[in-house]
């Protein structure tokens, strides 16, 4: 089956002669860098739990994934293991969908335990208002409020990082490493 998206035919481009440049630079590129952006991040965000596998047994027991002793070191692994992968493009696919469907529940764990109303509490706003020496000048504008603002673009970017990061791995587990992924120059395959 032929993806008609991805098909830079002459009669379909406004500009035809860039055709040859989309299908040889721009898509494999685009591809490859993005594929790279969505492992290394996973990479990153893996690091620390692979440093201490078990780190992660409440949180994963809080989600309903018991026992966490199992589910803590298997998140870590398929986290920063799985991201290593995605960045060379081996074994794309299953190791994009493992962490499409972690990413998922991460989403979910964002929408249904967010972060709070506020950081302070009246009696904290007052002790901030009164001039109090426990806060820079830059927590004394953020925290005004209560720290109400700020939760609230925290709790939207960890649910809009979530659901990128998402949409990126879910995308590669459809579609494949691409064009310059090991899958397809070392493997000749896809899975």
């Amino acid at each position: 089956m032929s993806i008609e998206v991805f098909d830079n035919k002459k009669e379909r481009l406004f500009i035809s002669a860039l055709g040859p440049f989309y299908d040889k630079v721009a898509q494999p590129m685009a591809w490859a860098i993005f594929r790279i952006a969505v492992g290394g991040i996973l990479v990153l965000e893996g690091w620390p739990k692979i440093t201490a596998p078990l780190g992660q047994v409440g949180f994963v027991e809080n989600l309903g994934f018991y026992p966490g002793w199992l589910w803590s070191p298997m998140l870590a692994v398929m986290q920063f293991f799985g991201g290593m992968l995605l960045v060379v493009g081996l074994f794309t696919r299953p190791a994009a969908l493992a962490n499409a469907v972690m990413l998922g529940v991460t989403l979910y764990f964002h929408i249904s335990h967010p972060f709070g109303h506020a950081f302070l509490t009246p009696e904290g706003i007052e002790a901030l208002k009164a001039g109090s020496t426990f806060f820079t000048d830059p927590a004394k504008v953020r925290l005004a409020d209560g720290g109400v603002k700020f939760l609230e673009l925290v709790q939207g970017k960890a649910e809009y990082a979530s659901l990128y990061w998402m949409g990126g791995a879910f995308l590669y587990a459809a579609f494949g490493g691409g064009y310059l992924s090991l899958d397809r120059l070392l493997l000749k395959k896809q899975f």
